[in-house]
């Protein structure tokens, strides 16, 4: 009999829905499994969308999925700045929304490598604490920067202020950055892909064998 915890031992692809933590998923999905469990990324609370779970013996395998692409989907208000990049943080700035000629412009600079801050509420580590904890003390700290590539940026629709944006870009982009450089602020999240990962093929109660994902990979 194995010890305890490491089987069944695989990948599970997870529809994660608004609210909950990612942290929370996982803890859900360890009480249920009975197995070890770890991840290949996480998504914020308001966020929707595919998390990558490892279980059993397959957690010593994240290495090898935490740095796939990922595709996001994401409704971008354009006419307010959030203290967060997102709908849970107060509004800061409001302004005119952008003609589709200047949307266009903005976008066109987000494309390819780039190099955007950190958002402040964000799980980066400044001086030894999470970003996110100072920031709700009201701590402010100049972040770092983050060098990231966007593979595609395409307008889905753009209404009343509000953009639809599909998503291609390396691991470790922050949505939410792009959203603040772009002048506004994430009013929905979506992760469609990790890597060649689909949401649409997510189930929790089905463990993907270890070697059948690896052989996927790139």
């Amino acid at each position: 009999m194995p010890p305890k915890g490491l089987e069944p031992s695989g990948i599970i692809l997870v529809d994660k829905p608004a609210g909950p933590s990612s942290f929370a998923i996982v803890a859900r999905v360890r009480a249920r499994t009975g197995t070890r469990m770890g991840h290949a990324g996480t998504l914020d609370p308001f966020a929707t969308g595919l998390l990558l779970l490892l279980s059993g013996r397959s957690t010593k395998l994240a290495g090898s999925f935490v740095g796939l692409d990922k595709r996001y989907l994401t409704d971008v208000d354009l006419t307010a700045r959030t203290a967060t990049g997102d709908p849970e943080g107060e509004v800061v700035a409001r302004s005119e929304a952008p003609e589709p000629a200047e949307l266009e412009r903005r976008l066109a600079g987000l494309r390819g490598e780039i190099e955007l801050p950190i958002p402040s509420a964000s799980a980066v580590k400044i001086g030894g604490e999470r970003a996110y904890k100072l920031h709700r003390r009201g701590v402010v700290v100049e972040m770092p920067l983050r060098r990231s590539r966007v593979d595609a940026l395409d307008v889905i629709a753009y209404t009343d202020g509000v953009v639809t944006l599909d998503l291609r870009v390396s691991s470790g982009t922050y949505v939410r950055a792009i959203a603040e450089a772009l002048g506004g602020h994430c009013v929905t999240l979506r992760r469609l892909e990790i890597g060649p990962f689909s949401v649409e093929d997510a189930d929790e109660e089905r463990v993907i064998p270890a070697e059948q994902a690896l052989a996927l990979l790139p």
